[in-house]
């Protein structure tokens, strides 16, 4: 793709990159094939190679966007999809996040849109605050139904009950049972504590139990996603660097072999820190670093050759490959392995490169598209008649969850389980 972009625009680095992007795309038009919004809409508007015209033009023009190109650039999943399938490798994560920062610096959304986004961006990275916005869903529960656009959709997303807080939170360190193999920090996440803590505590024992020892750095705190696909670039970066800065305090300290993530839309962010603060000579190195140590937590079980097991129930498992998975990290085949290792039977699911409408805060700010989808996903999980699903990632979880009978727990619980571990707790209602 030709750009027209001004000596001057090129000397920031941002623009560069996307600059470097945009001239790699050839207008093949793969990408359409495996883009949910295109795939429901039809719209060349909504599709990556679309997107893409709309991007650059937007940069080229610099200022204030036109609203239309707004629009289209929300609705884009940041699922990756047209990465997995585009032949000529554009990085389209990095333009679409370039755009989505430009939109914020430069487009005045209307005040309730202005308002949503910073309750979210606030409150979602804090595990204290969020447990306190569940408990008003909760209360609300009851008038979800009748409560219109995103303000249903929030209620809709909320849980039934409120978890309890799990005992392990707030203990720093987590020693190796018998010799130990491996040393790793572990990133607890901030909506995964207050919806799931339970996945935390699956992926601690399975790991202390297999001679890995783990240590939740002090400091470490969100991974900066939420506010980062949102466009809060400042947020975002604090939060990035406080990561960064907390990790590299244990591996100048006893060392790290690893940084394990267990939500994989954190484990692409966190995969991307050393490009993000590719420019700050402060951060640079130490960030390169922590992306460089980052391990989705199937990854890290399938290097320590997890000892095949045998579940203590036979189940159909249908995986869900969670988009910042499959697309953002490109792990496809570590969880089925894994799974089916421990002894259970593997379902594949239609149409499994399709996003399930999660996407972090996009079931939240597109109910209605994200709605589509998630039916869409239910209805290829429901068609292979399995016991329970299993995926890799808090939001997907939640998604799926909420619109089917079938239990939705994370791989790593059916691997504690299936290693002699408890039952997952979503098996046992």
């Amino acid at each position: 793709m030709q750009t027209a972009f001004t000596p001057e625009q090129l000397q920031d680095p941002e623009v560069a990159r996307s600059n470097e992007v945009l001239r790699s795309c050839v207008h093949c038009g793969f990408c359409t094939a495996t883009c949910p919004t295109y795939v429901e809409l039809g719209d060349e508007r909504d599709s990556p190679r679309g997107r893409i015209y709309l991007i650059k033009e937007m940069l080229e023009k610099g200022g204030a966007p036109d609203p239309a190109v707004v629009t289209h650039v929300d609705r884009c999943l940041s699922c990756l999809s047209c990465m997995t399938t585009c032949p000529s490798g554009v990085h389209y994560m990095h333009l679409v996040d370039h755009a989505r920062n430009h939109i914020a610096a430069h487009h005045e959304r209307p005040a309730p849109d202005r308002l949503v986004r910073r309750l979210l961006g606030f409150v979602l990275p804090r595990p204290g605050l969020f447990r306190l916005a569940l408990i008003g869903g909760l209360l609300a529960r009851p008038f979800r139904a009748i409560l219109p656009g995103r303000l249903g959709a929030m209620l809709k997303l909320a849980p039934a009950r409120l978890p309890g807080r799990s005992p392990l939170e707030g203990a720093r360190v987590h020693r190796a049972e018998g010799t130990r193999r491996k040393r790793v920090a572990l990133l607890q996440g901030c909506a995964q504590v207050a919806l799931a803590p339970e996945i935390n505590e699956a992926t601690i024992r399975l790991l202390t139990r297999h001679g890995v020892e783990v240590v939740v750095a002090e400091g470490a705190s969100c991974c900066g996603a939420l506010n980062h696909h949102m466009g809060q670039h400042d947020a975002a970066l604090a939060l990035v660097k406080g990561n960064v800065a907390a990790w590299t305090r244990e591996l100048d300290g006893e060392g790290l072999d690893a940084i394990v993530i267990n939500a994989s839309g954190c484990g692409t962010t966190v995969k991307d820190y050393g490009h993000m603060l590719r420019n700050d000579r402060d951060w640079a190195a130490r960030a390169a670093a922590v992306s460089a140590l980052t391990r989705d937590i199937s990854e890290l079980l399938e290097a320590i050759d997890l000892p095949a097991g045998a579940p203590p129930e036979p189940l159909a498992v249908a995986y869900h490959a969670a988009c910042s998975l499959q697309h953002g990290q490109r792990v496809r085949h570590a969880p089925k392995l894994l799974l089916a290792r421990a002894g259970f039977e593997v379902r594949e699911i239609g149409e499994a490169h399709l996003c399930c409408g999660s996407a972090g805060t996009y079931n939240l700010l597109q109910p209605a598209m994200a709605e589509r989808l998630a039916a869409r996903k239910v209805g290829h999980i429901e068609a292979v008649r399995p016991d329970v699903v299993a995926t890799g990632n808090i939001g997907c979880l939640m998604q799926i969850g909420g619109r089917t009978a079938v239990p939705v727990v994370h791989t790593v619980e059916l691997l504690d389980w299936a290693t002699g571990g408890p039952k997952p707790r979503a098996l046992m209602r």
